[in-house]
């Protein structure tokens, strides 16, 4: 009991002894660490009491200078108020604490190396963007900046690849933590990969640990959802996630370059709950690809810069009237769809006919009025460019390249049948076409074979009159070459479908 009675005898002494003018309720950690390295922190321990270095074993020159290693510190405030006695964490706590909170879970979301990822670091002064695309930066970054400060709801960001939705959202989970708030930041896979390891006999975590604190988290961020493998375990796993949290209403935040058509019905639902899913589009391309976002080493638009619609001639050397009225419809009906791009547009027609000029014609025009998402590219190349994808030493991957191509909002596909014609190129070809088929996304096709000698599946897609319009252009060669056979009306497919477009 007197030893007792001296160690509180000590503590309020201590307290006394660092008693100064001017303090009060709601000073920071700074003055009180610098008060709690007064006599108190440095008093001896009462006698017969063993110090905590002693009790802990570690040695005196290694405990906290302002602590002394008891991890807290209090105020030195008058008898009476609120925060009288009140323990405050000392600045070592602090950083330990922050810590071990990027250790916790570290195996999982591997947020050092996302550190760079920060809210200051976020540019969206990027004066090389049209209006409407920094507009979608800047409200992304917005909704991310508040969410960060006061979680609520879900925050979902859709965009292509390195449009900034992962920057975003690891600026989110580093900002919490570094202000010893909780977080978890995991991309989607690679929490898939981690709860299938549980099962295994050297794991050292527990499956229900695990997923129970991804379950009930204050804060989760999932990055690129959708990617993950399409087997029912880890779809079922992920709803089983996302529905616990929509229904307990938890802070969560999605990235994912997926169409929402694309994704689990059942989570689809959920993300269309305008009460509860704050919903964001980033339009920005790729940040890597830099000013000229028409990626770069695939798109060969510039090449093709003189090609306008000013510039093609409909009154060419021996034209008849006949093909002079076939030409002057087909390139009508290329204007208007470059004014409201929507479905597909096939010309067909030999060498030198003006296929590959009336296509980059619609590209040009689009990037003029500042749509700048238009891939104009030659199917012989973008064959090349994926087959490379495949060398273990490119810096990116097949399936992203070809995400990117079918998602494109415009592609102009140049000379398709001129590649040789091996079962991995019709493949490509065929994932390519039917994805923007279903997708209903805005494609032009050029081509010099004749429609009835094109692939069955391709045929059946652009015989889809309502959607699709083709054009067989059998005038002069547009190079001055020998004539071509003359046409009294331009040729155009007759066919069906449940869409209509004006044209």
């Amino acid at each position: 009991m007197d030893e007792l009675n001296d160690l509180l005898r000590g503590l309020t002494d201590g307290m006394k002894s660092g008693a100064g003018p001017g303090d009060g309720a709601g000073a920071d950690q700074q003055r009180v660490s610098e008060a709690g390295a007064g006599p108190f922190r440095n008093r001896p321990a009462p006698q017969g009491l063993p110090s905590r270095s002693e009790r802990v074993g570690t040695p005196q020159e290694s405990q906290c200078p302002e602590c002394g290693g008891a991890g807290f510190l209090i105020d030195d405030l008058p008898l009476g108020h609120p925060d009288f006695g009140t323990p405050v964490p000392c600045r070592c706590k602090v950083n330990e604490r922050r810590s071990s909170r990027r250790r916790q879970f570290g195996d999982i979301h591997n947020l050092d190396a996302l550190a760079r990822y920060t809210f200051e670091g976020f540019d969206t002064n990027l004066s090389w963007l049209p209006a409407h695309k920094l507009e979608s930066l800047d409200r992304a970054y917005s909704a991310a900046l508040e969410f960060a400060e006061q979680p609520a709801g879900w925050l979902l960001f859709t965009g292509t690849y390195g449009c900034g939705k992962t920057h975003l959202a690891a600026a989110i989970a580093n900002q919490r933590i570094e202000s010893d708030r909780s977080a978890i930041f995991v991309v989607v896979p690679d929490l898939l990969d981690h709860l299938r390891s549980t099962f295994g006999p050297s794991s050292e975590a527990s499956y229900d640990d695990l997923f129970e604190e991804v379950r009930n988290t204050p804060v989760l961020i999932l990055d690129d959802l959708g990617v993950q493998g399409v087997t029912p375990w880890a779809q079922e796993k992920m709803f089983q996630i996302l529905n616990h949290r929509y229904n307990s209403q938890l802070p969560t935040v999605l990235t994912t370059n997926q169409r929402l058509v694309d994704l689990d019905q059942r989570l689809r639902s959920r993300l269309h709950d305008l009460n509860l899913v704050q919903h964001i589009h980033i339009r920005a391309p790729d940040y890597r690809a830099g000013a000229d976002p028409v990626h770069g080493d695939l798109s060969t638009l510039s090449l093709h810069a003189s090609q306008r619609f000013e510039t093609f001639e409909v009154q060419r050397r021996n034209s008849s009237p006949a093909e002079v009225a076939s030409l002057r419809e087909i390139k009508q009906s290329a204007m208007l769809f470059a004014e409201d791009p929507q479905g597909w547009i096939v010309l067909i027609g030999a060498s030198g006919a003006g296929k590959t000029h009336l296509a980059a014609a619609i590209s040009n025009e689009l990037r003029a009025s500042g749509q700048d998402d238009v891939m104009f590219v030659v199917v012989p190349d973008l064959l090349d460019y994926l087959r490379a994808a495949f060398n273990p030493d490119s810096g990116d991957s097949h399936q992203r390249r070809f995400d990117e191509l079918k998602r494109v909002p415009l592609l102009v596909l140049d000379n398709l049948g001129t590649e040789s014609a091996t079962p991995w190129a019709k493949e490509k070809l065929f994932q390519l076409l039917n994805y923007r088929h279903s997708a209903m996304l805005p494609t032009v096709i050029t081509t010099t074979i004749a429609e009835e000698r094109l692939d069955p599946w391709l045929r059946t897609r652009i015989r889809d009159a309502e959607f699709c319009r083709v054009w067989t252009i059998r005038a002069a060669n547009y190079r001055g070459g020998a004539d071509q056979a003359p046409s009294p009306q331009p040729q155009r497919t007759q066919g069906t479908s449940r869409r209509r477009y004006s044209w």
